[in-house]
């Protein structure tokens, strides 16, 4: 098992210059989701898969309203698909720090359908693997070593045993505050744990303030994935009047009405250096739009990419522009066609910026 250490040279921008290819013949633009334990355990299982239902879609039911995307069979295969480009990208590793190698700890934050935690544990048997997330769409069938936990991760964290990899990935717009997400995961947490005191002839249960052991071990690693917002363009073809950067536009405003707005990716690096993270190192990739590419693996990247897009610009406005804007359903899939339209166009030489940014915790803290 690896754990070097990056260098300077290691920090680097994954700036490429794409080129376009120059075919006239593209396809037309038009063409184109008192009880007993066991009593317990039934009830918070009815609970958490008593899934919200708006605007023909379902959503989390834990903390419902905290996420904006839906939760059903057409987001889980996608979300699949959105894992495999993720891979494609990053040259068919799971991850980019150290513990690509292996780890003997790892929690995975927003794990989804679990794929990632699956493909982790299934490649590196001696670590234990958990992911948390709001939904339970994770399978039933996973390596001995891996194992999934439904929690709001804006709630106190109650792990007692640290980890020695935490990863985060597709998460922008998840969290009200991503510098109290990096704070979990390098201090000490602060926790109300229930406290249950039984006496003759009855057991009440009060709670107390604990302190948790930090949730990264000292030499731990954490990695965030995530897509920035708003779209790249480096020759001008994308206009300010394109319907999919006035899609962009009005789902910032939403989500930023929300108290979730869409910049954690730009924010992972100055926030895990200001937390205290050591050779942290950030990467920026780009996701073209379509095919319009020339290079070989760009062009293969821009049709997984539109192709992820396409299923996702729908459903990543209705929630926010409902809940927070006042639009009507009709009105955000009219703006979300307009969108999809724009989004084929070859014409516009657009890209999703991904960052990866990863930092290591030191063996002591800065301030001991």
């Amino acid at each position: 098992m690896s754990d070097s250490t990056p260098t300077a040279e290691d920090q680097q921008q994954h700036e490429v210059e794409l080129v376009a290819d120059e075919q006239r013949d593209w396809p037309d633009v038009d063409s184109a989701l008192g009880m007993s334990v066991s009593d317990s355990l039934t009830s918070l299982r009815s609970s958490v898969l008593a899934y919200q239902q708006e605007n023909g879609r379902t959503y989390h039911a834990m903390s419902a309203g905290k996420y904006f995307l839906p939760n059903d069979d057409a987001e889980v295969e996608r979300l699949d698909l959105q894992h495999h480009i993720v891979k494609f990208t990053l040259d068919d590793q799971l991850c980019l720090c150290p513990k690509k190698d292996g780890a003997k700890r790892v929690l995975d934050l927003g794990t989804g359908t679990g794929i990632w935690c699956i493909e982790y544990a299934d490649e590196y048997p001696e670590a234990e693997v958990i992911g948390v997330d709001l939904s339970p769409v994770q399978p039933n069938c996973v390596p001995p070593n891996c194992r999934f936990e439904i929690d709001d991760l804006e709630k106190d964290w109650t792990w007692s045993k640290p980890f020695d990899f935490i990863l985060s990935r597709m998460m922008t717009g998840s969290f009200a505050d991503n510098a109290a997400i990096v704070a979990k995961v390098y201090k000490y947490v602060y926790s109300s744990l229930p406290i249950l005191t039984c006496s003759a002839s009855l057991g009440t249960a009060s709670s107390r303030r604990v302190i948790l052991p930090s949730q990264l071990e000292p030499g731990g690693y954490f990695e965030a994935h995530d897509m920035a917002l708003p779209l790249g363009c480096d020759d001008g073809t994308l206009s300010e009047d394109s319907d999919l950067w006035i899609w962009m536009t009005w789902l910032i405003r939403a989500m930023e009405a929300l108290g979730r707005p869409l910049t954690a990716a730009q924010h992972w690096k100055p926030l895990m250096e200001e937390a205290g993270f050591e050779d942290v190192v950030e990467t920026v990739y780009k996701w073209p739009t379509n095919s319009w590419p020339r290079d070989p693996k760009y062009k293969k990247l821009g049709q997984w990419s539109l192709y992820n897009m396409d299923q996702v610009l729908e459903p990543a406005i209705l929630a926010p522009l409902t809940r927070a804007l006042g639009w009507t359903r009709e009105e955000a899939v009219l703006l979300a066609a307009r969108a999809r339209k724009a989004l084929r166009d070859p014409r516009v030489h657009a890209y999703w910026p991904i960052y990866v940014v990863y930092g290591r915790k030191p063996l002591k803290n800065r301030e001991e």
